[in-house]
């Protein structure tokens, strides 16, 4: 419609310079350019505006939607010509943002309904254990010595796996949620690897599996939180026995690596190894490889879990190296101690002795 009326002020004006009137028909001449030039802007600001309204609109549904691999036309932060470029790409930085959200509470749910069905099932088969040879007592059992004897010990069996299943529970809480403060010293290795090897003695003993401490005599002191170490260490030769033969070798080994500032340990076995697919999985809560053998002897699935927060905590990380039939080792690093801090101790050792 603009157009049409800027060709007839321009025919008007042509009939108005044929009679005469130059200064109006010139006048005439601009004003249909005028209206010319800005109907022609108009519909092109109009055209690049609507299409990024449109742009807009699609970036909003499909955030709804949660599909954003087809938004392929949005504009960089380089190619932004104004506000509006700039808030399309806002609104896609924030649908983004919030399906990323969305995606991590999923798992999180996922990965409670899962977690809560475990310990369902942990719990439950303990109890029912319990339970089925507390009836059998009660309904005439009593007055067999052997069966009576038996079943106690099977009662007293399952109620110490429920309290180290408990134990465990909340001890992996408390890594989880960084409730557990590491208490940092520096100390030797050698006398912490040989506690853990006399404590499980009798453990390996029943299993016919031989531990041993193989480290060298320049090892460095590392610094790291000693109980939790222990127990690192604990769980670790712990799994090793009870996933070995009898006649089975368990050592705890160490070694400083090349520039002295690390210390890496680890705990080597010669058992019945761990298949690939399953290394993966091996710190998830309550992942067994072998089931039988880790319920028959007391496991609760956890301790594995609890390594790696704590490993975690100590800015590390459990790595394994395992072959079906050969054995596994299980390794981490530890910061060595500083000088200072070892001839402090040192000094402090010597006083007190003194003393």
């Amino acid at each position: 419609m603009p157009v049409a009326g800027a060709v007839a002020l321009a025919a008007c004006a042509g009939a108005l310079a044929a009679s005469g009137g130059a200064i109006f028909a010139s006048l005439a001449v601009g004003l249909a350019v005028g209206l010319i030039a800005g109907a022609v802007s108009y519909r092109s600001v109009y055209a690049r505006v609507a299409r990024r309204l449109d742009l807009a609109r699609e970036v909003l549904r499909e955030a709804r939607k949660r599909r954003f691999d087809a938004l392929t036309q949005l504009p960089s932060g380089r190619d932004e010509r104004d506000e509006l470029d700039a808030l399309i790409r806002q609104v896609y930085r924030a649908g983004r943002a919030l399906q990323a959200e969305i995606e991590r509470l999923e798992k999180l749910e996922s990965y409670r309904r899962e977690f809560l069905g475990d310990v369902s099932h942990e719990l439950r088969t303990p109890m029912f254990a319990i339970s089925g040879f507390a009836e059998t007592l009660l309904d005439g059992a009593l007055d067999d010595d052997r069966v009576r004897q038996r079943f106690v010990e099977k009662i007293l069996s399952n109620a110490n796996r429920l309290e180290a299943l408990t134990r465990d529970l909340a001890q992996i809480s408390k890594l989880e949620t960084g409730r557990l403060v590491l208490e940092t010293e520096s100390f030797a290795l050698q006398p912490l690897a040989m506690e853990t090897i006399d404590a499980l003695e009798v453990v390996a003993s029943d299993a016919d599996v031989n531990l041993s401490v193989r480290l060298p005599s320049a090892i460095p002191a590392v610094s790291a939180d000693r109980e939790r170490i222990r127990q690192v260490l604990t769980n670790l030769v712990e799994n090793a026995v009870k996933y070995n033969e009898s006649g089975g070798h368990v050592e705890i080994v160490a070694r400083a690596l090349p520039g002295g500032a690390r210390v890496r340990v680890g705990v080597v076995d010669d058992g019945i190894g761990i298949p690939p697919e399953a290394l993966p999985r091996l710190t998830e809560r309550f992942f067994r490889v072998d089931k039988s053998r880790s319920r028959s002897q007391g496991g609760t699935g956890l301790g594995l879990a609890i390594v790696k927060h704590i490993l975690e905590a100590h800015g590390t990380y459990l790595s394994v190296d395992s072959k079906p039939g050969y054995g596994s080792t299980f390794s981490f690093e530890l910061d060595a101690a500083p000088e200072a801090e070892l001839a402090s101790g040192a000094g402090a050792v010597a006083r007190a002795e003194a003393a």
